[in-house]
């Protein structure tokens, strides 16, 4: 995660720098305030401004100030629980770690967690589900990269399982540490389908949880413009019955890697690619349509549906499609649903 930390005075600053030195599985950018600043931080004089840029740019922002500070700082930009930022508050004295805005899909509740952990701090969690240690749908799907089809049917699900009801499950994948709120039984009235698809209902209120695990491998032909990648993968994808929404990667050969399109595509829609020696493509087993002129030119017979497989070590589920220059693939990166999983 890309995790913006905010402070305001010394003791602010100890602790952002405490977290930065701590928590290195996630990326951290510490911005303190110019009269409490240190070399490894940004400083900043004025802290409407900095939150503006920050809100668009980080997937988590960590006040260590004030509650309230934080919260008037934030406000103007609080649109959706969907796709707001996580905002966490720590205070100056670094005792309590508060998850203030997307606690579950922001993974504001698991990042206060960690830094309460780093900060002998106690995390304050208020989420229902969170203090009753009970199955939440949303911090379930944002921990296994699952795309929540209708939030709320979400909220639907939460409720019943605060009310005591248990929630029935059908999944294509497998499933490790099933909670006792959950059982296999198509006879309940609430009930989760995990799969392909979102439109799949085996209950009469079913939430349906689509893996975001698509790579897509792209080749093209040089100088291929952005708009013309995107129209092609789109096309692609809408023709094999994919939805856009479940990529989470691209690739393709290291002759690629300068290409102002792909890159430019590739921006666009938040998408990291990965790129591959020819010889790396052709160590990987499969059966792939062959060209011997893609070959002559890249060293390696076929670039998307190789390097599709090379990045997600999964199988092909969308074979190559071509067309103006481009050739697009897809493959799925295994899968196995883990109620225990927990965000980083």
């Amino acid at each position: 995660m890309n995790i913006s930390v905010i402070s305001l005075t010394e003791n602010g600053r100890l602790i952002s720098r405490k977290i930065a030195e701590k928590l290195d599985v996630h990326k951290i950018h510490r911005y303190c305030f110019h009269k409490h600043t240190d070399k490894e931080s940004d400083n900043f004089s004025n802290l409407s401004e900095l939150a503006e840029r920050l809100f668009v740019d980080s997937d988590a922002i960590v006040f260590v100030c004030a509650c309230g500070i934080a919260v008037r700082t934030a406000a103007p930009y609080v649109r959706s629980k969907l796709s707001d930022a996580a905002v966490i508050v720590i205070d100056d004295c670094g005792k309590f770690v508060i998850p203030v805005l997307s606690g579950h899909i922001g993974g504001a509740n698991a990042l206060a967690r960690q830094f309460a952990d780093i900060l002998d701090a106690q995390a304050v969690i208020t989420t229902a589900t969170d203090i009753g240690g009970r199955f939440s749908p949303d911090s379930f799907a944002a921990a296994n990269n699952l795309i929540i089809s209708d939030y709320n049917m979400a909220k639907q699900i939460a409720a019943a399982v605060l009310d005591g009801e248990k929630i029935g499950l059908v999944s294509k994948y497998e499933c490790l540490n099933i909670p006792c709120d959950i059982i296999h039984d198509t006879a309940q009235k609430y009930g989760i389908y995990i799969g392909q698809k979102n439109i799949v209902k085996p209950f009469p209120m079913t939430l349906c949880l689509v893996p975001k695990n698509i790579i897509i491998g792209i080749g093209c032909k040089k100088g291929a413009c952005m708009n013309t990648i995107e129209k092609t993968v789109m096309t692609a994808l809408e023709n094999a019955d994919i939805q856009f929404n479940r990529v989470c990667g691209a690739a393709s050969v290291n002759l690629k890697s300068s290409e102002a399109g792909l890159l430019g595509f590739c921006k666009k829609y938040g998408i990291t690619p990965d790129f591959y020696m020819a010889d790396e493509l052709m160590e990987v087993d499969g059966d792939f349509s062959a060209s011997d002129f893609v070959r002559k030119v890249t060293g390696a017979d076929n670039i998307c549906e190789r390097s599709a497989v090379r990045a997600s070590g999964g199988n092909i589920v969308m074979s190559k499609y071509a067309d103006n220059g481009v050739t697009v693939a897809a493959a799925e990166i295994p899968v196995t649903i883990d109620f225990e999983r927990k965000m980083l």
